[in-house]
């Protein structure tokens, strides 16, 4: 070979290697030669519209970054749940973005994570009793209690009303720490009216170890309501039902509509809910279910990814609450956002024109 052609050749290779050095590599990638990172995603079940909403939204965010992703169902089966986030430890993922069906009951497997040096996020439900949570990305749950809480005290009048109103609670899974931040945050709001008289607990059945509904089971919602009425109500009226989530209210709504409301001569009560389910929408429109609380899990996977990719990449990672969520071995540095009261006038504002849903799957 020539000197000439030698040197042609050289030149040509210095300068190919500084086009490659200059391109980077995609965010949820390593440099060249590397390998795409792997999300592992943990949602509890299918039972619930929202969290495969959650889980489709994720999937979206993460993979238009560049990463790889493997999202699982647990369908509320607690060891299903602890074998799949083991089995995704086991794959290699790098990060591990769960939304736990109990939070207590992980230790071990993010005992494992650690070790492994897994990032952890804890979405939407605080992960307890661990430190190897670094993260949580969350909405404002005390304040999604407090919107519950107003929506009762505007749909009674209470502010203005003479009352008595007649009121049940209802309140969410006892192995989910966001149940217990709805009920405090809906009883800041409901408890002085109830010390008042103004509000008045006919049953008597106040606080999370009497009003709880395991796995937010509307059948189990349904049944207690039933019972309630039969109980306390068969010469009274139910003028107010707390109730933090829609699959619950929609159970609420039935044994409700079973002994008469619903008509005429005996409305409905003041019904609360969460998550604008379609079919507590659809049920807001009959006039059946008088409010929600919207919580955009499009924002919270994004916000999740942005978390993730912040982490990964050693910057620095966007928080807004280093106080509220201690989990009984740390406080969790989280991210809240902001939920959204929904009712018959702005349902289409919040879910229609925002593109949450299209107007046909509320028909």
């Amino acid at each position: 070979m020539s000197k000439k052609v030698l040197y042609t050749f050289l030149a040509v290779l210095v300068l190919l290697s500084l086009v490659l050095s200059a391109c980077g590599a995609p965010a949820g990638e390593e440099p060249a030669g590397g390998e795409t990172k792997l999300v592992g995603i943990s949602m509890p079940t299918k039972t619930s519209t929202r969290w495969i909403s959650d889980g489709e939204s994720m999937v979206k965010e993460f993979e238009a970054m560049g990463y790889d992703t493997d999202l699982q169902f647990a369908d509320d089966d607690i060891p299903n749940q602890l074998a799949q986030i083991e089995n995704m430890i086991t794959k290699g993922a790098d990060v591990l973005v769960i939304a736990a069906i109990d939070g207590s009951t992980l230790t071990d497997a993010l005992a494992k994570a650690k070790e492994a040096g897994v990032l952890v996020i804890a979405y939407d439900r605080l992960l307890v009793n661990s430190e190897n949570v670094d993260y949580y990305a969350t909405f404002d749950n005390f304040g999604v209690g407090v919107i519950m809480g107003s929506q009762i005290e505007e749909g009674l009048d209470l502010k203005n009303a003479a009352g008595p109103f007649n009121i049940e609670l209802f309140g969410g899974s006892p192995d989910d720490t966001n149940a217990f931040y709805f009920y405090d945050g809906a009883m800041s709001v409901l408890q002085p009216y109830i010390d008042s008289g103004k509000l008045v607990v006919q049953s008597g059945q106040t606080g999370m170890d009497k009003v709880s509904t395991l796995r937010w089971d509307g059948i189990v919602a349904q049944a207690r309501m039933e019972n309630l009425l039969s109980a306390f109500y068969t010469d009274k009226r139910v003028d107010a039902v707390l109730s933090p989530y829609d699959g619950l209210s929609i159970g609420i709504i039935s044994a409700l509509k079973s002994v008469g409301y619903g008509t005429a001569d005996q409305p409905m009560p003041v019904i609360t809910g969460q998550d604008a389910e379609i079919a507590s929408i659809k049920a807001m429109i009959a006039g059946e279910q008088t409010y929600t609380v919207f919580k955009d899990t499009r924002e919270l996977a994004k916000q999740t990814a942005v978390m993730v990719d912040a982490a990964l990449k050693g910057q620095e990672v966007p928080i807004n609450n280093t106080e509220t969520y201690d989990n009984g071995v740390k406080v969790v540095p989280s991210y809240l956002l902001t939920p959204f009261s929904v009712d018959i006038t702005n349902y289409e504002k919040y879910l229609v024109e925002s593109g949450y849903y299209t107007a046909d799957q509320l028909k």
